[in-house]
This record gives structure tokens, C-alpha cells and sequence, in this order.
């Protein structure tokens, strides 16, 4: 439960300090990128449970001549990118968090299909709320491997605490100053989890 208190006013008073760089970057996304500005899409939260994500968007709507979007790595645009490296596209993320459906750390929310692919060690990362940073993005970001990411999970879930909280906080305002782990090598972002190799 303080955890809990600590995300409301945390996510709170950042939304209200953070709302002129929100409102520029809202702008320069509407001007560059074009409508929407935000990039909304739903996300396993507390026990795989689904709820919506908000982020600023970084690509473009850019399709095939069959109509399927190309891949990230064409879509994402200089400027999209620009907002990955300083993280400024995850701010209206606090929203999530104000909202109960994010914690400010806690292993990161990623995508619905992956849920059948877990095994029974690697779900458990969604025993506790999922994060606008967390454990693995303080150890490596994109830069490790799937298997890595879930290790460093699990064992955030084992370990949690206010004071670890405090020092992933930490890191990760070090980590998006040096810009470092923000996509794997030959990647726009991270390559797509396909299930464990047996």
C-alpha cells in the first residue's frame, strides 16, 4: 500500500511539473508524425490482466502495397527516435500509473500475444504491477536477450522493495542521460519474443 501511495503522488506532481514538456512534446509529435499523438495499445497489467498503454508515438503509419505496416526499423523516424533515446515518449505513462493500472517500477508491460509464450517461471513477472521502468531496464534494456530480461524480472519479483525502487529510479535517470541499452543490435527496438527454445 505505501508503494502504492508513493506512485500516486509521484505520478501526480510529475504529470503537473512535466505538463509544459508534455504539451511541447505533443505538439512537436502532432507536427512531425501527425494524428494521433499518442500511441495507445493494450498491455498484459497485475496478473495478466489487460489495460490500455499510452505512449507519445514515434513512427509513422507507413504501409506495404498490400496495406501491412512496415517494419519498425523503416517506420521510426528520426525524430521518433530522438524521443526514445531521452524516453520523453513514455512520460504519459504516468497516467497509467495514476491510474493503478502501472507502478513507477516494476517489470515492464509488454505485448498480449507473448502471454501463451511464457513458461511458468517467466509469467511470474506479472505478479506484481508492470512498470514505467524496471529492473531489467536498468541491467541492459533492449541490449540483453529475452532470456536475460525475464531472469532480471523474476528476480525483481522476488526482491522488491521500496529502497531497490528507489535505486532502479535512480538508474534510470543515469541511464537515459548516457542513452545507453535502447535497442538491440541491428534492431529499432527489440526483436519479437517467440518462445523459449527448447
Amino acid at each position: 500500500m505505501l508503494k502504492r501511495l508513493i506512485d500516486i503522488t509521484a505520478s501526480s506532481v510529475a504529470l503537473v511539473a512535466l505538463s509544459p514538456v508534455l504539451a511541447v512534446t505533443a505538439y512537436k509529435v502532432k507536427k512531425d508524425l501527425g494524428s494521433p499523438v499518442l500511441f495507445k495499445q493494450t498491455r498484459p497489467g497485475l496478473n495478466g490482466k489487460p489495460f490500455e498503454m499510452i505512449k507519445f508515438r514515434t513512427m509513422k503509419d507507413a504501409t506495404d502495397k498490400d496495406g501491412n505496416l512496415l517494419p519498425d526499423s523503416e517506420r521510426l523516424t528520426p525524430f521518433g527516435q530522438k524521443l526514445r533515446s531521452t524516453s520523453l515518449d513514455e512520460l504519459p505513462e504516468l497516467w497509467n500509473v495514476l491510474k493503478g493500472d502501472m507502478s513507477l517500477v516494476g517489470p515492464r508491460p509488454l505485448l498480449m500475444e507473448y502471454l501463451p509464450l511464457y513458461n511458468s517461471e517467466q509469467a511470474r513477472r506479472h505478479n506484481v504491477r508492470p512498470g514505467v521502468t524496471g529492473y531489467a531496464q536498468v541491467n541492459g534494456r533492449n541490449a540483453i536477450s529475452w532470456e536475460q530480461k525475464f531472469a532480471l524480472d523474476t528476480w525483481y519479483v522476488d526482491n522488491q522493495s521500496l529502497w531497490l525502487d528507489f535505486k532502479i529510479l535512480a538508474k534510470t535517470v543515469k541511464q537515459v542521460l548516457i542513452k545507453d541499452g535502447i535497442s538491440a543490435e541491428g534492431e529499432a527496438t527489440m526483436s519479437k519474443f517467440t518462445g523459449n527454445q527448447i
